[in-house]
């Protein structure tokens, strides 16, 4: 029914549970979790993950919070997509809430990921923070349209939206749309097409109401989808099915692999 398109399982504080989290997501109808790389040392953990499980995938990239690394090429990135449970490049991007000064190599490092996404034909997980007008510039400049992909964790304007919708991207929304003072995010939430549309919960961060505070998990990514369905005055079911839809409709590796073992 629910499918949370962006997951941390391989970090400690879920690795040690696992067990528990899918039994969790069985109770809560998450039927899908796709577990999302943020540097290429820790990769190999991800992709465990997802070869161990029918119902979880992997992507490839690495963060743009990670400095003073080995930088990934195109052609690297390429060549650890290539396993049919690895679906997406990333997540890449910009953040210049974290970081200071000459941020040009994380620049570079977005373009590297653009540049691999479009090469394997498998689509984008960007992450952008106060680094909304660079990350669109550089989509531009790269052709990212070209490969499609989700912006991640949206927590932009509804203009950023429209831009990275025209631009073949869709818009997920994590557990920060149940926030009371998230505003304008559920604004977006309310107005963002239901084709362009996915969700998330980020676990093991950005816990929903009613457990914001708490440690996030993918089974509480209903709570996001039940929040966009008041927001719209819609049914829930009406949500999931858009959103999972929607996943498998983006994430196409994904759709061929499930289809295959079942």
């Amino acid at each position: 029914m629910f499918v949370d398109s962006h997951c941390h399982l391989d970090f400690p504080d879920l690795a040690g549970n696992l067990n528990e989290l899918l039994r969790k997501m069985v109770e809560n109808q998450v039927t899908h979790a796709l577990c999302v790389s943020v540097n290429l040392t820790d990769f190999p953990r991800v992709l465990a993950l997802a070869q161990t499980h029918d119902n979880l995938f992997a992507s490839v990239g690495v963060h743009p919070d990670y400095e003073n690394l080995d930088e990934p090429d195109a052609q690297q990135l390429v060549q650890l997509a290539n396993h049919p449970k690895v679906i997406a490049i990333g997540e890449t991007g910009l953040d210049y809430y974290r970081l200071q000064g000459d941020l040009e190599w994380q620049r570079e490092r977005f373009r590297q990921h653009i540049r691999a996404a479009i090469a394997c034909n498998k689509p984008l997980i960007i992450h952008t923070r106060s680094a909304a007008d660079d990350t669109l510039r550089i989509m531009q400049e790269e052709g990212a349209d070209r490969a499609g992909g989700v912006m991640h964790c949206f927590t932009e304007s509804w203009e950023v939206a429209q831009q990275a919708i025209e631009m073949n991207f869709y818009i997920s929304f994590s557990g920060i749309v149940t926030f009371k003072n998230a505003t304008a995010l559920k604004d977006v939430a309310r107005k963002t097409p239901l084709d362009r549309m996915l969700i998330e919960t980020d676990s093991p961060y950005l816990a929903p109401v009613p457990y914001r505070g708490k440690m996030n998990q993918p089974a509480f990514v209903r709570y996001v989808a039940e929040e966009i369905a008041r927001l719209r005055d819609t049914d829930l079911n009406k949500i999931a099915a858009a959103t999972t839809g929607n996943f498998f409709r983006l994430f196409r590796t994904a759709r061929d692999d499930y289809h295959a073992a079942h």
